[in-house]
């Protein structure tokens, strides 16, 4: 079903908040992915952080479609530019347009927003590190958490903006159209998601890929289509287009880990999510995943998760998520094609 994605603007947005993100989306709509791109506003013509004026834009939707999701840039003065009436009209908007199914993310100063909106109650959130504490007086029954990319609690979303509207903007679009296309838009944007001990983990499937060596790429792109797959070294050499020991050694240093260890960590992944499927056993969670016995799997396992693969499942069906490394977008299926390259 395609996701419907609207960006709201207001008088005064920040370019860089509305434009990274948009591409990114535009680009994995003209990718493939079932996206449609729209941007809005409470008037048809504003001024932005920039000085120039967008032109055309439509009208705030009078009734969502289901499945859409609602992104909220933020702007170059809030203090100001949140007074004005258009912005108010934004939160009148937001309290009552939005459907059961849809989803809102916010970036930079958009929180203040949807704090004003009382979306944010109850909720963990974020927004710029110069704003946490405007936040915290915007929605004083939310909790807002600092040093934070962005922050997921249920069907909100928010981010600290400026340049981690993208990495939000990768998030989403791996949830949605898959990681295939968010890995292709990132290496179009030249930029992959950042993350830091206090940040929202980072997906395996884009993780070691902050690096701009194409040949790297290429033999990445080859086991991410096929983790389960028992490639050679040579093999994926020739899909780099260098030798073997070039390949070794160019991974080393611009993945900052080992073919073999990419490769075990992308088999994880994969079983992660077969592990999902309480009709599988171990062992065939262990032979889709591409590992030798249920034996080798318990001990990639253990080295990258600690722990058992049955104590994982079990904990995931006490809490119907992955219990490690709070990475819910590893739930996904992998897509079975090759990735263009950028």
């Amino acid at each position: 079903m395609t996701l419907s994605v609207w960006f709201v603007l207001t008088p005064n947005v920040l370019m860089l908040d509305y434009a990274g993100p948009a591409e990114a989306m535009r680009m994995a709509a003209e990718m493939g992915g079932d996206l449609a791109v729209h941007s809005c506003g409470p008037v048809p013509r504003l001024r932005t952080s920039l000085g120039v004026e967008l032109l055309g834009l439509a009208g705030l939707p009078m009734q969502l479609p289901r499945n859409s999701l609602v992104i909220v840039t933020g702007n170059a003065c809030e203090a100001e530019d949140y007074a004005r009436p258009e912005a108010q009209a934004v939160v009148a908007w937001l309290r009552g347009a939005l459907q059961p199914d849809t989803q809102v993310a916010s970036i930079c100063s958009g929180a203040l927003l949807l704090a004003a909106a009382g979306l944010l109650d109850g909720r963990r959130c974020t927004t710029h590190h110069s704003l946490i504490e405007a936040l915290r007086v915007a929605a004083p029954a939310a909790k807002v958490e600092e040093n934070r990319i962005f922050v997921e609690d249920g069907r909100v979303l928010t981010s600290a903006g400026i340049t981690t509207g993208i990495d939000l903007a990768l998030y989403l679009i791996e949830r949605h159209a898959g990681v295939a296309i968010a890995a292709r838009v990132a290496r179009r944007q030249v930029v992959y998601q950042r993350r830091g001990g206090h940040e929202p983990q980072l997906s395996p499937w884009l993780a070691h890929r902050n690096h701009l060596h194409p040949a790297v790429h290429r033999a990445q792109d080859a086991i991410a289509v096929d983790p389960a797959r028992s490639w050679s070294l040579e093999e994926l050499a020739g899909q780099a287009h260098v030798s073997a020991r070039h390949l070794a050694r160019l991974f080393a240093e611009h993945a900052g880990i080992s073919v073999v260890g990419y490769q075990q960590r992308l088999r994880v992944a994969r079983a992660r999510e077969l592990l999902a499927d309480r009709q599988l056993s171990i062992g065939r969670v262990a032979e889709l995943a591409g590992f030798a016995s249920a034996r080798d799997f318990r001990r990639v396992w253990q080295r990258h998760e600690g722990g058992a693969p049955s104590a994982q499942r079990a904990t995931a069906g006490r809490k119907g998520m992955p219990a490690a490394g709070g990475e819910r977008h590893e739930q996904q299926q992998q897509e079975r094609f090759t990735l263009a390259q950028a």
